[in-house]
């Protein structure tokens, strides 16, 4: 089965978008993405084969997670996606368990952000939030985009704490792709309870790397933006 859907996968590649995709996604030397492979399947197309394939077992779904493939491993993700939202309470702690066993190989900034809220946050509502702690203060890079990215859950209900918590640990991360992560998370919550962000920025925005306070910002109004920036914002407003 799995040989059926990596070949259904390579009739489907592009040579020339997979080279466009392997720029865009930094796999040269010493980048993030380094090594990584790419048929050239555009998301919509593993979105839709995701469908035909959901109901493939744990088992094979992870062996495709494991595959030198971007695009399979992002199928693997968008089935376990898929089957987590349509499964018992013993099978999610399966899908969430596997997982976590395998962030080694959710090893790009769309793989993350495509899993981890549906997964890893869907799995946490209710329950100890510790492991996000624990991945946040992970050395992987991929592990603390995925604490980040999971609180996106909370969220949408309302929740900020986990993801006002997780970014403070995370002010002084020296990736941009962390940066990029808490300010749009800071933003989201903005969106929806404009105190609680403001209250978060105005305690730590002085020591906020540059990218993380620009997306964190991005729908204020330009004048308040530009006090921001400038560090005239008189703190803990």
């Amino acid at each position: 089965m799995l040989n059926a859907i990596q070949s259904q996968l390579a009739g489907l590649s592009n040579p020339e978008d997979g080279a466009f995709l392997q720029r865009y996604f930094k796999t040269g030397p010493g980048q993030y993405g380094e090594g990584d492979l790419f048929r050239g399947i555009r998301v919509p197309v593993l979105r839709k084969l995701s469908r035909a394939h959901q109901d493939i077992s744990l088992e094979l779904a992870e062996r495709l997670l494991h595959s030198a493939y971007h695009e399979d491993r992002l199928l693997a993700l968008l089935i376990l996606v898929r089957n987590y939202a349509n499964s018992s309470d013993s099978e999610r702690a399966g899908i969430y368990t596997l997982y976590l066993d395998n962030t080694r190989f959710i090893n790009n900034w769309d793989l993350v952000d495509t899993s981890a809220e549906h997964i890893v946050g869907a799995y946490l509502n209710g329950k100890s939030r510790e492991p996000l702690y624990q991945l946040a203060r992970s050395r992987s890079l991929w592990e603390r985009r995925i604490a980040i990215l999971a609180t996106f859950h909370f969220i949408k209900q309302g929740k900020f704490d986990e993801t006002l918590g997780i970014a403070e640990i995370l002010l002084t991360d020296k990736q941009d792709l962390i940066h990029k992560a808490v300010g749009w998370m800071l933003r989201e919550t903005g969106k929806r309870d404009m105190q609680r962000e403001e209250a978060f920025l105005g305690a730590h925005y002085r020591q906020m790397p540059r990218t993380m306070l620009r997306y964190a910002i991005e729908k204020f109004p330009k004048d308040k933006r530009q006090g921001y920036l400038k560090g005239t914002v008189p703190p803990g407003i």
